[in-house]
């Protein structure tokens, strides 16, 4: 009952004013990064691993904003997945090498978790109507879940796939010459990853995106969403040169290091508060006690 009643009240808020709306999510940021210690407890180890370099005052400046960000980008969906087209397509903008979408090569549009990856999944199936789909986890609650799907599967032919189903379909759609969504940037334990260094430190990391690329015989262009006082902008990469490879360890290493490049320009907006650094190599203890 009370999912139900929240994405109710999410309709609600999309009506209201952009500014309005990313000024609720800052101050409910700024109220979860005093309550939630644990998460910005994370929050704040994360980026002490991967910018050691940096004061603690400047880190934490990043971790209040992951925070506010956060708060900001899940009320986003509110208009995100229920205003009118013309809204989304105003409020979120496709740039860069966006004729990468055209024809019909194989393509993986590798989008790490920013937190406006929601808004970049979305604006995409805007662009293109090649088939496109995404790999998902189902949501505990049935209701939000739902509100999930829906969402993003609102514009254009988007096919969510289930973790569960394996990668025969997901293949399937690659060899058809359709787009692949893909997230591999999380800790997903030892049985699905490879270690490689991520900002230095040797990492948990989901070789999907070599393998994939050269199981749909695809190529991998970059995403990355910002989120603007506007709304968002998406920007799309060029394709990778020489990628994959015959090394799935080096592949998986370069895709790290993609990665940082564009953490680099927007640390505040990661999605710092998982825990990136979870699963250790053996023998080593947790990096988060």
């Amino acid at each position: 009952m009370m999912s139900r009643l929240g994405v109710w009240f999410m309709g609600v808020l999309a009506h209201l004013p952009l500014p309005l709306l990313r000024g609720i999510g800052a101050l409910l940021g700024r109220v979860l990064f005093v309550l939630a210690a644990p998460r910005r407890k994370i929050t704040l180890r994360n980026l002490e691993l991967c910018f050691p370099e940096a004061s603690a005052a400047q880190r934490t400046q990043w971790a209040r904003e992951s925070f506010i960000v956060f708060c900001q980008t899940w009320l986003d969906r509110s208009w995100l997945w229920s205003a009118p087209q013309s809204v989304v397509e105003r409020r979120v903008k496709l740039k860069g090498a966006v004729h990468e979408l055209e024809g019909d090569v194989p393509t993986i549009i590798f989008a790490p978790h920013f937190y406006g990856m929601d808004a970049g999944g979305l604006v995409l199936p805007l662009r293109t109507q090649r088939a496109f789909t995404s790999i998902f986890s189902t949501h505990p609650d049935p209701a939000i879940d739902k509100w999930f799907m829906q969402g993003r599967q609102r514009f254009g032919d988007v096919r969510m796939l289930n973790r569960a189903d394996g990668v025969k379909p997901i293949i399937g759609n690659l060899r058809k010459g359709g787009l692949l969504y893909l997230l591999p940037d999380m800790d997903f334990g030892a049985g699905e990853s490879i270690f490689v260094p991520f900002y230095g430190v040797q990492t948990a990391t989901v070789p999907s995106l070599s393998r994939f690329a050269r199981l749909g015989r695809a190529k991998v262009i970059g995403m990355y969403t910002r989120l603007t006082p506007e709304g968002y902008v998406a920007e799309l990469t060029s394709a990778w040169d020489h990628y994959p490879t015959d090394d799935v360890e080096a592949d998986t290493a370069r895709m790290n290091r993609e990665l940082e490049t564009y953490i680099n320009t927007m640390p505040g907006q990661y999605y710092w508060v998982h825990k990136r650094f979870k699963t250790r190599p053996e023998a080593q203890a947790s990096v988060y006690e």
